[in-house]
């Protein structure tokens, strides 16, 4: 059934190998998650009211709220894929991470009205009828989500999604929260226990913590995270492989939606290169990152002095410092201006945002270091936080 709703909506196209693409897959999944949450919303309806059961209602209360939600992540797509304008330069592609969000705060306040009615059902207590009938509907229905989670998991694979991936997740929510609603009218059956209300609020756990894990997943791309280390790898072994490119450092990366990345990083050069040979090798690297890795990229050349003797046996020295004090400290830019009283060691550090070591405990423990070794020794540093 998925393929056959693919081959008939999107056609061949088994990738989303554009945002034309991409954006008919979202609405694709946003057209069949209303039709069928609406189905299913209707037929739980009709029998919670037949059987008196508030978690089969609840159920079909959730399934509108899961159609209203297909409709936000529909029209998230629709938005995230308009190009980019003068008012917006990096496009729309984070207004899909704003739907998803938005869908969390719905399913969280599906969660906490849902807890409201089933506390009530403790002091207000209505016996829940067995029906057959409803217990197919809601076999059906979990099926059906079942069917729905798998059919968003593909589509959300394909596109590489987060307010897809977030409709899954409710989905998953919803097949225990039915669950739990057949597990109650079954009992009903045999006691006259108020399993209804316990039902309903495992339900309402089950969807509240659908909706926070939810937010916690959207709002890493919305506050900015780093990126992922596969993508750094790749970056820095195509930038290394260059010819006269012997390091890199404070490289960033940020993202604005699928497949919109823009970025910038150093990358040290020796001193006596042509300027023009290597300002053309960076324009090329800026090209290859580009069309390999989809990444907007400007690139900030830092030369640096190599052979210099004094330079060479000051920088060993200083790593052998820095390690001793944590291994997790690493350095760049290294460089010294050498004068008749006392030479300055110019360069920077970057400390791992797990360390405890503060900077002024890093400077004093390499200046006393280093003045053991010679006085007229002196370190001029600017200390950094790593963003990949």
């Amino acid at each position: 059934m998925t393929d056959l709703l693919i081959k008939i909506f999107i056609g061949n196209e088994k990738k989303a190998t554009d945002e034309h693409t991409r954006t008919k897959y979202g609405v694709l999944s946003g057209v069949v998650g209303i039709v069928l949450n609406v189905i299913l919303s209707v037929f739980k309806m009709i029998f919670g009211a037949i059987t008196r059961s508030v978690s089969i209602i609840a159920d079909g209360a959730n399934n509108i709220f899961d159609a209203v939600s297909s409709v936000i992540s529909l029209v998230g797509f629709k938005l995230s894929g308009k190009p980019a304008d003068k008012d917006h330069p990096f496009g729309h592609g984070r207004i899909e991470y704003v739907s998803a969000l938005t869908l969390a705060f719905v399913i969280i306040m599906m969660g906490i009205e849902l807890i409201k009615s089933s506390v009530g059902k403790f002091s207000d207590p209505e016996k829940v009828i067995f029906s057959l009938p409803a217990v197919i509907v809601l076999v059906f229905s979990i099926a059906a989500k079942i069917w729905l989670a798998l059919f968003n998991r593909k589509i959300g694979r394909i596109i590489d999604s987060v307010s897809v991936d977030a409709v899954v997740a409710d989905s998953i929510g919803d097949i225990a929260a039915t669950t739990c609603s057949l597990i109650a009218l079954v009992a009903s059956k045999f006691t006259d226990l108020p399993v209804d209300a316990v039902m309903g609020i495992i339900v309402a756990g089950v969807i509240l913590y659908a909706g926070i894990g939810i937010i916690r997943d959207t709002l890493g791309p919305l506050l900015g995270e780093p990126p992922d280390k596969e993508t750094v790898e790749k970056l820095e072994k195509l930038v290394l492989s260059h010819e006269n490119i012997i390091g890199i450092h404070d490289l960033v990366l940020h993202g604005y939606g699928h497949g919109k990345v823009f970025g910038s990083l150093h990358a040290e050069v020796p001193s006596e290169c042509d300027m023009l040979h290597i300002h053309d090798t960076i324009d090329l690297i800026e090209n290859e990152i580009k069309d390999s890795l989809g990444i907007d990229i400007s690139i900030h050349m830092d030369p640096v002095l190599i052979g210099d003797e004094m330079t060479e046996s000051l920088k060993a020295k200083t790593a052998e410092i820095l390690h001793g004090i944590s291994p997790d400290l690493t350095f760049h830019d290294f460089r010294i201006v050498a004068g008749p009283t006392h030479t300055n060691l110019i360069f920077d550090v970057v400390i791992p945002y797990e360390s405890k070591l503060t900077e002024n405990e890093i400077k004093q423990r390499l200046d006393s270091s280093l003045n053991s070794c010679e006085a007229r020794y002196f370190t001029v540093i600017t200390f950094d936080r790593s963003y990949t």
